[in-house]
């Protein structure tokens, strides 16, 4: 596991997280703002769609999940970072 400010690519120029980072620190602030806005509204979304089918304790299956699949968490993980990158991005222009 890597800590916050480690980054696994760092040979390639930086990882997807690290982007987005870069992104989010130097795009437009509205943009960043609103795009962070969505990504709130649907995270909040999925989570009351998970506790409607698990109950209110939540944390425990999410953790769970991400336990036992690692790998496809983190790869989606990146995912995630590259389409908030991407929208910021194309918004800014």
């Amino acid at each position: 596991m890597y800590g916050l400010f480690e980054d696994e690519d760092d040979i390639f120029m930086g990882s997807p997280k690290s982007k987005l980072m870069d992104v989010v620190f130097n795009a437009n602030n509205d943009v960043v703002r609103h795009e962070l806005q969505n990504f709130i509204d649907r995270t909040a979304a999925l989570e009351l769609l998970i506790a409607e089918k698990f109950g209110e304790d939540i944390d425990k299956e999410v953790r769970n999940y991400m336990i036992s699949n690692r790998e496809e968490v983190d790869n989606y993980a990146k995912s995630l970072y590259i389409e908030l990158m991407g929208a910021i991005l194309s918004k800014s222009e």
